[in-house]
């Protein structure tokens, strides 16, 4: 069976995708399932940049270790809000300064946002999927999901922005989802259903 090594660390990310790909002809490894202790600087302009970035350096590791019969998928995601020019961008993750801290990001998001309202608040949730193949040909699938940020921080469910992203289609935030909703319609769900396409 062919090994998918998911390029990330993150367990929160590992576990959805682990989920949205249930039931597919592949083992999933994480990198410290596979021993690597990588960490790839995250310095693209572009979700896609730093996907394709982390899934090509580790794909190269895995071929000097002498591995085959794998690929690799990498994503990088984030939240973009309408109000601030598309911030906090490719710097979702280290929003307040560092990196990994949902608590700090989302109190800052929430400070940058103030003085605006209503619709003034419209968000959307991007999730940019490389998948680099053994031959080392790359495809990149993008997948979005539309909201808007709410004006206080209620709740601790999901991870990252969860608990401010409001969904219409919920009427709850996605951190008051439960997985199987926010997997079925989020930017990450989106854009593994197009990999899947790829991945057949």
């Amino acid at each position: 069976m062919k090994k998918i090594i998911l390029a990330s660390n993150n367990l929160k990310k590992i576990k959805e995708i682990k989920e949205i790909l249930k039931g597919y002809p592949y083992e999933i490894y994480s990198l410290k399932d596979m021993s690597i202790d990588i960490d790839v600087e995250e310095d693209g302009l572009t979700f896609e940049d730093n996907a394709k970035k982390k899934a090509m350096e580790i794909h190269q590791y895995l071929l000097n270790k002498g591995e085959s019969n794998f690929i690799v998928l990498s994503d990088d995601s984030g939240l973009e809000v309408d109000c601030l020019n598309g911030e906090p961008g490719v710097y979702s993750a280290r929003y307040a300064g560092e990196h990994g801290n949902d608590y700090k990001n989302n109190l800052k998001l929430l400070e940058e946002m103030k003085a605006f309202k209503g619709d003034e608040r419209s968000a959307r949730f991007v999730c940019a999927i490389a998948v680099v193949f053994e031959d080392g040909s790359v495809k990149i699938v993008r997948g979005e999901v539309e909201g808007t940020i709410i004006e206080e921080l209620k709740t601790e469910g999901g991870f990252g922005y969860d608990p401010l992203f409001f969904y219409k289609g919920f009427n709850k935030t996605f951190g008051e989802a439960t997985p199987e909703e926010k997997n079925a319609i989020s930017h990450r769900g989106n854009a593994l259903k197009k990999l899947k396409e790829i991945l057949i």
